[in-house]
């Protein structure tokens, strides 16, 4: 079927070009919500209508003829049919929708995927410094950015993982005074605790190992405590050290990996922030007022100018934290990363104008879309009915680990990806335990593992699984197999669309889907009967199911047990 969609969509583009010749319409076909409305829709004749200047119907009428001239019509098509005001409703021959069996069979874990286009993508998501333990916000990050990474691999694009942090700044400096006011033996709620410190049990732990002049080794470093509490440089490094660690085991509980790790730092020591900033003024894109270097931000859609350097006021002068996202991004572009992605939290939308400002302002080449942008709300999290607000651990958030500790690394990671990246999230702990049809992610293994467990009946039976695979697919003709085989044939479609609009949610709805059309097929019918060509029939069909879900849940980095 995925072949008669192909073949069908040039016969559709051959006949728009012959009723209007002009017209620079694309050819597209639509699922129609009612399975009675037939198995494709067109919407062209109602696009076409007002540039043709004549009524949608007519045009339908005009189009359907000239379809009904292409070969591929011809073999795949059993009927047409105008609806409303000028929709065009498809109803495919039998073969054409049986043939998504075989098609899937014979694709394994490849259906789906896209033949490899060597184009580089660089995705940098949670980002997040390490100054704590990782929270639900960053955990919807790795769920989202993994999930794209995924979907991008399945359309050949050469994926990177990157994870871009800083270990010299202000959030680090109160990370190394709070670690050496425990050192001390101050806590919070002492006189002497810093007011601005981190007060989560972590940081006594880091002051228990930094006595202890441990050792920690994290992805992208490695620090040996000095065991000296006034060695506050030696306290930030292993600090920095020991939390990387433990983003890093919060990072393989969740299954989430990188390929790189880049340094903040690294920008300024390697003379990358000062050579934006001299790129930015030679270009004339700057000026100096009230003591402070700007950026003319506007010139580029922004709404206002801005700072690039705060006023020094006697001390050293400052850039303001966009300038290095500015040289980071400069950065990725030189290493060839000419499609770029970051998933951010909701709060780094006012940044984007002022980067992408500073971006075009350089004059390295890069266009006015550069990068984009995935930007999510955050998460609240329910448990006996009650928001939970706060981690002991963390001491004022609900960390990563908490979540996967309490459900499942499955159901945090199908959860956080189910809803649009921005739009606000309940996390229901209660309901990510519930094993019914009330969870989704419950509802979808349970597919799979239904399928694996009648497919293992019929080998039990002494049934020849390599039989499932030559069987009679004309057999398949009941109203749920015709069902499921139309969701089976949406899938690389479904996979190339989330790619394109960066909305692995899709997925999710897509498997919920999937796992409902087998459902209300299992219920309508027997797997199992006497007819053996039938029983191997449906086997293919179930068979061709349970590999389309494998493969969407593995985009989402989700498992897909045999047994429930």
């Amino acid at each position: 079927m995925i072949e008669a969609k192909q073949d069908l969509l040039k016969a559709l583009a051959a006949a728009i070009e012959e009723v209007s010749p002009a017209s620079a319409l694309k050819a597209a076909f639509e699922s129609p919500k009612l399975a009675a409305h037939g198995d494709l829709a067109c919407t062209s004749a109602m696009q076409l209508a007002k540039p043709l200047k004549k009524n949608p119907r007519e045009v339908a009428q005009t189009l359907i003829a000239a379809l009904e001239q292409q070969p591929a019509v011809q073999k795949h098509v059993d009927s047409f049919e105008i609806a409303g005001p000028g929709f065009i409703n498809l109803r495919l021959r039998a073969s054409a929708r049986q043939a998504v069996v075989r098609e899937v069979l014979a694709g394994g874990a490849c259906f789906g995927r896209q033949a490899d286009n060597r184009q580089p993508v660089l995705v940098e998501f949670v980002s997040a410094n390490p100054t704590g333990p990782l929270h639900v916000g960053h955990g919807r990050q790795a769920a989202l950015g993994d999930a794209i990474c995924n979907l991008f691999d399945t359309q050949g694009w050469a994926v990177r993982r990157e994870f871009y942090y800083n270990d010299a700044g202000v959030q680090i400096a109160t990370l190394a005074a709070s670690t050496q006011a425990r050192l001390r033996g101050h806590k919070p709620g002492d006189a002497q605790w810093p007011e601005s410190a981190y007060n989560g049990d972590y940081i006594a732990d880091i002051a228990t190992d930094f006595v202890a002049r441990k050792t920690v080794t994290a992805d992208d470093r490695a620090y040996t405590a000095s065991g000296d509490i006034e060695d506050l440089d030696g306290i930030r490094q292993f600090a920095v050290a020991y939390l990387r660690h433990e983003q890093d085991l919060d990072l393989q509980a969740f299954g989430v990996r990188f390929d790189h790790y880049f340094l903040e730092s690294s920008l300024y020591a390697n003379g990358q922030v000062e050579a934006t900033v001299a790129r930015l003024v030679a270009a004339g894109k700057t000026y100096e007022q009230d003591g402070a270097l700007w950026l003319r931000s506007t010139d580029y859609g922004d709404d206002k100018d801005r700072v690039m350097r705060k006023s020094s006021q006697g001390g050293e002068a400052q850039y303001t934290y966009f300038v290095p996202d500015v040289a980071y991004h400069i950065n990725k572009f030189q290493r060839g990363y000419t499609k770029a992605i970051n998933i951010q939290g909701g709060d780094h939308h006012g940044t984007i104008a002022r980067v992408r400002a500073g971006l075009q302002a350089a004059g390295v080449g890069i266009g006015p879309g550069y990068p984009d942008y995935v930007l999510h709300k955050m998460v609240t999290v329910m448990k006996g009915g009650e928001e939970v607000k706060i981690s002991k651990r963390a001491g004022s958030y609900v960390t990563l680990r908490d979540l996967i500790d309490w459900t499942s690394r499955d159901a945090v990671r199908f959860f956080l990806i189910s809803r649009k990246a921005d739009t606000e999230f309940t996390f229901d702990v209660d309901l990510a335990l519930k094993q019914n049809d009330e969870n989704p992610v419950f509802y979808v293994q349970y597919a799979h593992a239904r399928i694996c467990s009648v497919i293992q009946q019929y080998v039990d039976k002494g049934g020849d699984p390599a039989a499932i695979a030559r069987a009679d697919l004309s057999l398949l003709k009941s109203a749920t197999e015709n069902a499921l085989m139309l969701k089976l044939a949406d899938y690389p479609a479904m996979l190339s669309n989330a790619a394109e609009t960066l909305a692995p949610h899709d997925v999710t709805f897509y498997l919920r889907d999937v796992a409902g059309a087998f459902h209300s097929y299992y219920a309508a019918e027997r797997f199992l009967v006497d007819d053996v060509s039938l029983t191997q029939a449906r086997l293919a069909l179930l068979s061709a199911t349970r590999q389309v879900i494998r493969n969407a849940l593995a985009v989402l980095g989700v498992s897909a047990p045999e047994k429930m």
